[in-house]
């Protein structure tokens, strides 16, 4: 039996408990940025934070593009999420290959050139993706600037997140 084959399997038997309440309209708080990495896939628990109060984006490498942005102003502008966080983490994929690399390596498997992606981002400095991805986001003119948008880095060994600021932004101690 495929995985698909006992995901659906497993499915028809836990849907019999299904809260039928969870089907109302979402009203996220909050929007989460985060890569697609399974050792994220709780993140909005260990932020202490309900599976209601929060809009999940994931992708590969929490990456702000085209598609993320378009969640991300549905997201604020029609769902009502006032926050937004970016979270990236460390050990990630996407910063052990240069995507030009992974390109050629698929141009030699297939024998054809890429249509899509445009690019895989990959990256190498996990804090300045981070930043760039913040910008991103915060450069877009549907994304309100009274929306906060903040960066950070999990860290997959402990679970604690550590917050990057911009380059130059002063770090002052509480």
């Amino acid at each position: 039996m495929s995985i698909i084959d006992e995901a659906l399997s497993a499915n028809a038997t836990i849907a019999n408990d299904y809260d039928a309440g969870r089907g109302k309209p979402p009203a996220p708080q909050i929007a989460i940025v985060t890569c697609a990495d399974p050792r994220l896939t709780d993140i909005a628990r260990m932020l202490g934070l309900a599976d209601g109060d929060v809009d999940m984006i994931r992708n590969v490498g929490t990456v702000i593009d085209d598609d993320s942005v378009r969640s991300l102003i549905v997201s604020t502008r029609l769902l009502g999420t006032r926050e937004i966080m970016i979270i990236n983490h460390n050990d990630c994929g996407m910063s052990k290959f240069a995507g030009h690399d992974l390109e050629d390596r698929l141009r030699d498997d297939t024998g054809m050139a890429p249509i899509a992606p445009a690019t895989f981002y990959s990256f190498t400095d996990v804090e300045q993706n981070t930043r760039e991805q913040v910008q991103k986001a915060r450069s877009h003119p549907w994304i309100s600037p009274e929306v906060p948008i903040r960066g950070f880095v999990y860290d997959v060994n402990n679970g604690r997140l550590t917050e990057v600021f911009a380059e130059g932004t002063p770090v002052t101690a509480e």
